[in-house]
């Protein structure tokens, strides 16, 4: 081979080389990095409970307001319409003898001709915490135990015992135990005790439970209508009708400087 030949072979040979190391420089194979799949932690049956009552839509209103008439042993026990915030700081019952009801957080008020001074307090926040207890399951302070299957008028729930730490509320010695439906997760039935102006001792000698019926939506968010009180034990189940509720023209409400101002000569109970 000539001179010529071979330097030619050889100029040819090296652009050759050249020409696919800078190309392999140009096109580097990269190795895909798989995506990171984070799962997210399934909700608490709490959680899934307050989404049925749909709570974000529910506290994203003002305040809520109700007719409300209660009657317990065949008298009527209470006939006012109550207005309350959504988030439960403040409230107020105009009851229909002309007499008023307020709270402001711990602070009670009412009118001086109030008839039923002694059950002021349980009046101000009793109705209150029954009407709202769908979205209050998570309230500062709430002690949850962990589900169990509970079996109550030929129907197993999801049941769950609600109890309080201290100095939570006006009766932390109060406890609960709230039957959800395992499908819907709607609550049909409570059993409760109340502690207010009696020991815990004498409460867990008569507890009792409410049932929740004729549910009806309002702006998109689920309220009980009718209300049914019963004697029960969570051994023994529900016993007799003691009591019931009917609520009519629930509505979402806006508020003024006046909703819950308190007149200056009201009683601070």
């Amino acid at each position: 081979m000539s001179h010529i030949l071979k330097s030619s072979f050889y100029c040819m040979l090296l652009l050759t080389c050249f020409s696919s190391c800078k190309n392999e420089n140009k096109s580097p194979v990269v190795e895909e990095t798989p995506e990171l799949i984070i799962e997210q932690e399934p909700a608490s049956p709490i959680e899934t409970i307050e989404k049925a009552y749909n709570k974000d839509e529910f506290l994203s209103k003002a305040a809520i307001q109700t007719d409300i008439v209660i009657n317990f042993g065949g008298q009527e026990r209470l006939n006012a319409t109550m207005t309350y915030l959504t988030n439960s700081t403040q409230g107020k019952i105009a009851l229909n003898d002309g007499t008023f009801i307020y709270y402001q957080d711990d602070k009670v008020f009412h009118s001086p001709d109030l008839v039923n001074e002694k059950a002021v307090r349980f009046d101000a926040y009793t109705w209150m915490y029954f009407l709202l207890f769908p979205n209050k399951l998570s309230d500062d302070g709430t002690i949850w135990s962990d589900v169990e299957s509970l079996k109550l008028q030929d129907k197993t729930y999801n049941a769950q015992t609600l109890t309080f730490e201290a100095n939570t509320g006006d009766a932390p010695d109060d406890w609960y135990v709230v039957y959800s439906d395992p499908k819907t997760h709607m609550i049909d039935y409570v059993g409760y005790i109340v502690t207010v102006n009696k020991s815990k001792e004498a409460a867990e000698s008569d507890p009792h439970a409410i049932g929740y019926s004729d549910y009806k939506t309002i702006d998109g968010v689920p309220v009980a209508h009718q209300w049914e009180f019963y004697e029960w034990t969570k051994a023994g189940g529900i016993g007799k009708v003691i009591g019931d509720a009917t609520l009519s023209n629930v509505k979402f409400v806006t508020l003024d400087e006046e909703t819950f101002k308190v007149p200056e000569n009201f009683i601070e109970k």
